[in-house]
């Protein structure tokens, strides 16, 4: 890895020890308590989408998991997650609420760049709103391929193209103008924020096919007619988001 590449990740690691200890505590509580698996800023449920299909007795690995309640999630659907992130601090909260609510799974500490766990060990990688945003995906596409079974499946959430296009140069909501070129947003940091990666569509295919992954599906994200902004997640707001995508979600399987 470059000596620029280590200080990037360094420095994302110090901003989600910084959002951990000022947003994750209550919120995280929160999303640990939900009954069913849902999606994204917008809570869209798995039962609607039904792009994981029935996780019972699979293993899974839950990638840049934060504080790794979708690894719960999927556990109490009867699959056997390990959940993996970067920063400790988020690590530690999703140790405490193990602890308190229960149920419990493996947590390691790690870069989905590079993963210290065994090859061909899942039957299914999931990442919402975590290592798509956060790794160079000419990196992390291959670690989730070689951390597959041959024919499991890779289900990944991001942002949508065209909001990172529409998130104004000092950070905030997203409006109704294109406010930077496509190429622009390969990798960004926003003021204040960390190192991210937001490919175009075009993009996207070609690492997944280079990575060895057949794409299955991409499903554009809206927010319900009825919803709520996100209580901090700035990016986009309700009204934006029944307009126009907020988010994609991704479903491939290693060939």
């Amino acid at each position: 890895m470059s000596e620029d590449r280590t200080a990037e990740i360094a420095w994302n690691r110090e901003l989600w020890a910084i959002v951990n200890e000022r947003f994750t505590d209550g919120a995280a509580e929160s999303m640990w308590r939900r009954p069913e698996v849902v999606w994204g800023l917008f809570a869209a449920p798995e039962r609607e989408l039904r792009v994981l299909g029935d996780v019972r007795g699979l293993d899974v690995l839950d990638l840049a998991c934060g504080t790794a309640y979708f690894a719960a999630w999927l556990t109490r659907a009867g699959a056997r997650p390990v959940a993996l992130d970067l920063s400790g601090e988020q690590l530690a909260t999703a140790r405490g609420l193990q602890t308190r609510l229960g149920p419990g799974f493996p947590l390691v500490q790690g870069d989905a760049e590079r993963v210290p766990l065994a090859d061909g060990r899942f039957d299914l990688v999931v990442s919402e709103h975590g290592a798509a945003a956060w790794c160079d995906p000419a990196r992390w596409l291959p670690e989730a391929a070689r951390l597959l079974r041959p024919g499991g499946r890779l289900v990944f959430l991001t942002n949508s193209t065209l909001s990172t296009l529409c998130v104004p140069a000092d950070g905030g909501v997203a409006g109704d103008r294109l406010l930077r070129g496509q190429r622009e947003t390969h990798r960004v940091q926003w003021p204040g924020g960390g190192f991210e990666f937001h490919p175009s569509h075009g993009e996207w295919v070609r690492e997944l096919r280079a990575a060895g992954f057949v794409i299955e599906a991409l499903h554009e994200m809206y927010a319900p007619a009825d919803g709520l902004d996100h209580p901090f997640y700035e990016i986009v707001s309700r009204e934006w988001a029944t307009r126009w995508p907020a988010e994609e979600l991704w479903v491939a399987a290693r060939a």
